[in-house]
């Protein structure tokens, strides 16, 4: 088959723009993707796949790689002020059936993508102009150039979205704010975590693979704020102050914040598109279906890049064709997923002390020796409710 738009701009170079450059590399097209970051960020939270997510990450061949960098966290321990145990919860609940740092897992994917694609740091898009054979892009640092397609695959506060949907957008505010920092293991945590709240805040903690090294997640109620996305340091204060007067080991934990050099801190929202496609551009991951924490993100930006990619493979390049059954095809995945995103809010930091009591109950329930197993395999089920085409086994190109 001759494939036509064969040349096609991705704007991200985290997890979902490199997954959709993969598949089309594969299938013979030609990418070049745009990351505003001056290299690829290290660190960042860990991410997880399970069920369909796992099966596309096998299929790309890159599992072993994957593996090799796996946090294998075990359980997760709520504790009470007093660091009582209040409730176990096995690694599946939180870390799936493989677990990662988004940074190394965007090092595995800039690995196996760096060969065929052309990648440009620092730089980002500023204006798209779309024609009848492309679409004519002027990048921030004043170089122009023009594409068949444009992908956007970068984040929730999509530039490419912004630029080309306007203000045909749902945003979601979900009343959270997430952030999270590597430290010495000061808890001396062995691949374990421990989750500990008050109304309204929770850390959580837990050792990497190195047992000298640990990461800290924080979750907090707060009314918006406008911070400058690259001032780190009136986010670490907004963070310390929002965290302040906790008990347990958390002030402890906190004097590491000040000497963090990979700080991530965002507002928690979702993003539900009508249309994930318009034109000759069309969005991917959280650029389209932003779920938030618990809302399976980084595995469905694997899930639609594969997707994506298997239907622009089918079509020969033909956009008014893939596009609309690429949206066909991933608008149950992102239903659910923001569904899911919805509803782990209301565990991650319960407004009160009471709504804490009740969370703790139901995990000392759900992962008593009655009903763990039970619960482990629904979670497993649900992963596995929807089933990814195998695209391999009929895009054919030329």
């Amino acid at each position: 088959m001759t494939l036509m738009n064969r040349n096609i701009l991705i704007s991200g170079a985290s997890v979902a723009g490199p997954s959709v450059a993969f598949w089309l590399n594969r299938y013979g097209f030609r990418t070049t993707i745009v990351e505003q970051a001056p290299s690829l960020r290290g660190g960042g939270q860990a991410v997880d796949f399970r069920g369909e997510q796992l099966d596309v990450i096998r299929r790309m061949g890159l599992e072993d790689a994957m593996r090799a960098r796996e946090t294998m966290m075990g359980e997760q321990v709520v504790v009470d002020g007093r660091g009582r145990t209040r409730a176990t919860l096995p690694s599946v609940i939180f870390s799936g059936e493989l677990e990662l740092l988004r940074g190394e897992l965007a090092q595995v994917l800039h690995e196996a993508t760096r060969d065929e694609t052309e990648y440009l740091f620092g730089d980002r898009i500023a204006a798209l102009s779309e024609t009848a054979d492309g679409v004519d892009v002027t990048f921030e640092s004043g170089l122009r150039r023009t594409f068949d397609l444009v992908i956007g695959a970068d984040g929730l506060n999509s530039g490419v979205r912004r630029l080309a949907f306007g203000d045909a957008v749902r945003r979601r505010d979900l009343g959270l704010y997430a952030a999270g920092f590597s430290m010495p293991n000061v808890l001396g945590l062995q691949r374990q975590g421990r989750i500990y709240s008050e109304p309204g805040r929770t850390i959580y903690t837990v050792s990497a693979r190195d047992s000298a090294a640990g990461m800290v997640y924080l979750i907090f109620r707060a009314d918006e704020v406008q911070l400058d996305r690259e001032d780190i340091a009136a986010q670490k204060e907004f963070v310390a102050t929002a965290m302040a007067g906790m008990g347990w080991r958390v002030p402890e934990i906190l004097d590491q914040l000040s000497t963090a050099d990979d700080l991530f801190f965002h507002r928690l929202s979702q993003v539900d598109m009508q249309q994930y496609t318009r034109g000759r551009v069309a969005l991917v991951g959280d650029a389209g279906w932003g779920a938030g924490i618990g809302g399976g993100g980084t595995g469905m930006a694997a899930v639609g890049a594969y997707v994506l990619a298997g239907e622009l493979a089918e079509a020969g390049g033909d956009h008014t064709a893939a596009f609309p059954r690429y949206e066909r095809e991933m608008r149950p995945f992102a239903t659910a997923g923001l569904k899911q995103g919805r509803g782990a809010t209301n565990g991650m930091a319960p407004p009160t002390t009471s709504a804490i009591w009740a969370r703790n109950l139901m995990f000392r329930v759900l992962s008593s020796r009655l009903l763990s197993g039970l619960w482990q395999r629904q979670i497993a089920g649900g992963s596995r409710s929807k089933t990814v085409r195998d695209y391999r086994l009929s895009a054919s190109t030329g």
